[in-house]
């Protein structure tokens, strides 16, 4: 029997004002199924969104945002634009005061400065051991989030401030849960990477040596989407829980009857 694939959308939409927006309609599962298109998408934050933007995204049906974003990000960046009739629930994946003091220098550190807290490795090494960090102790926020989307959430959007890390892991999550392919995970993970996708890098010195090369260079870990950062919130779930179902089961509190559900409303039926 030949599988019928979903024809995807004709082209991806320019977003003037968001960044690394898309849909993740098309993957497949383990079973053959492929996650429907119109139901998941994922993006950077909604902050910037121009009047043609906010056209695009009331236009796709969005039942509920989840915006990641701490309180610091909201700050930087500005509230979420609001869409007519769509839930918009902010649910922060990291502490609103992690990381300020690390930011700022990011922001307004010199060359010695974010020498000292980038260089040799430290930056992807702190990358890596954030991923491991939010798999861990946000089972609660996760668990909320599957939740919500197997009950009336869908179609949905999740953002984060880049749309790669806070989202790029609750979208991970959530495709994890329905038992999309792990290849085909790290490869939309991976999209974050293409420019027009990538998030424009705050710096409060926008002299040629404030974002000069070595500096970029040493920033470059923080907006990857390296593959290595994902390996470690994978092994996360096999050395905390032992299995991806023990820590779906267990970890997020998901009953075979929700997953179920996830999956009836996010695949194409079979």
């Amino acid at each position: 029997m030949t599988q019928q694939v979903p024809q995807a959308p004709s082209s991806e939409p320019e977003l003037s004002g968001v960044r690394n927006f898309r849909d993740v309609g098309g993957l497949p599962t383990v079973d053959g199924l492929r996650i429907r298109h119109g139901r998941l998408y994922r993006s950077g934050h909604l902050a910037h969104a121009t009047g043609e933007d906010a056209a695009f995204l009331g236009s796709l049906g969005l039942h509920t945002i989840f915006d990641f974003r701490n309180a610091a990000d909201q700050k930087l960046e500005g509230p979420d634009i609001e869409l007519p009739g769509v839930r918009n629930v902010n649910i922060p994946l990291t502490d609103p005061a992690d990381g300020v003091e690390f930011w700022r220098m990011v922001r307004d550190g010199d060359l010695d400065q974010l020498r000292q807290i980038l260089a040799d490795g430290q930056a992807a090494a702190r990358m890596s051991e954030s991923y491991r960090t939010i798999i861990k102790e946000r089972t609660a926020e996760h668990s909320r989030v599957l939740h919500a989307l197997a009950e009336d959430s869908v179609p949905a959007l999740m953002h984060c401030a880049a749309g790669k890390d806070r989202a790029g892991l609750s979208i991970a999550v959530t495709l994890l849960a329905v038992g999309v392919e792990r290849e085909a995970i790290e490869a939309d993970y991976l999209k974050s990477n293409d420019p027009h996708r990538r998030y424009k890098v705050h710096r409060s010195d926008s002299s040629p040596a404030g974002m000069s090369p070595e500096v970029m260079e040493l920033l470059s870990p923080l907006f990857d989407a390296r593959l290595e950062y994902l390996a470690a919130a994978f092994a996360t779930i096999e050395e905390t829980w032992g299995t991806t179902d023990r820590y779906l089961s267990e970890g997020l509190k998901l009953t075979p009857e929700t997953r179920e559900r996830l999956r009836e409303r996010l695949l194409d039926a079979g």
